[in-house]
């Protein structure tokens, strides 16, 4: 199987046309076996855009919540990797970026529930209350705001990965004073009842559709300078925020 594989890789239309086209429908084939293999192997992450990678022979890539990931199917292997071309240019975040770019289009800010000061740096966020690094992440924030360095976060709420998420958060949509009971909540208060409405019920499945249709499958996710940032990364946080911005004109 391999011989046809890299023979199709290797060869043109004009050269080989007849052999490229026996050669592409093996490889077509193998494809969509390996994709399959893959949703079995690895049946907690949501996958798309699968397509050969860049690396010749039976490697393949394919997008997880934004995230450039590579599949050897023989092997069974997930590889978290950087592939980079003979001139130095990083093929994986060409990917990553142009993936991000047309998720970035089903993002209304106005849906967000906004927190921080305007003129802040903005954040995208897609957070869960349940999450142990989520909880890591907003006290970070608020040791930056608190050193003069706060962020304006647009936040959008995951819950389809712990069962406690959906509840908390409606709280805080149903709360009197949202960015209050988020950061209560973030903080580990345990409210006696939790609030419930029909507005804040709503916008849970909301952020759940957008969620899925942008592909979050991980709590931090982070966009920042329209780059993502998966996780909580302290450095490349640190790096943003120290970061010389723009003043607006007419500012102080």
């Amino acid at each position: 199987m391999l011989r046809p594989i890299l023979f199709a890789l290797l060869c043109t239309a004009s050269l080989c046309p007849l052999s490229a086209k026996a050669a592409s429908n093996e490889l077509g084939l193998a494809a969509r076996d390996a994709e399959t293999k893959l949703h079995q192997s690895f049946t907690n992450l949501h996958f798309e855009d699968f397509r050969p990678s860049p690396i010749k022979g039976p490697i393949y890539q394919a997008n997880a919540g934004g995230r450039i990931l590579y599949f050897a199917p023989e092997s069974g292997h997930l590889i978290f990797a950087a592939v980079y071309d003979k001139d130095g240019v990083n093929l994986t975040a060409l990917a990553q970026d142009a993936s991000l770019q047309k998720r970035l289009g089903a993002i209304d800010p106005a849906q967000a529930l906004t927190i921080g000061p305007a003129g802040a740096p903005t954040v995208i966020e897609f957070t869960d209350p349940e999450c142990p690094y989520c909880r890591a992440l907003e006290k970070f924030w608020n040791a930056k705001a608190a050193e003069g360095k706060p962020v304006r976060q647009q936040v959008y709420f995951v819950t389809s990965i712990h069962p406690g998420s959906a509840a908390k958060v409606e709280h805080i949509l149903c709360s009197p004073d949202k960015e209050k009971a988020f950061h209560a909540l973030y903080a580990g208060a345990a409210p006696d009842k939790l609030l419930t409405c029909p507005e804040g019920h709503a916008k849970v499945a909301a952020d759940a559709l957008l969620t899925a249709k942008i592909g979050v499958s991980g709590t931090p996710t982070l966009i920042i300078d329209n780059k993502l940032v998966a996780g909580f990364q302290q450095g490349e946080l640190e790096q943003f925020l120290d970061r010389p911005r723009k003043v607006a004109a007419g500012s102080p």
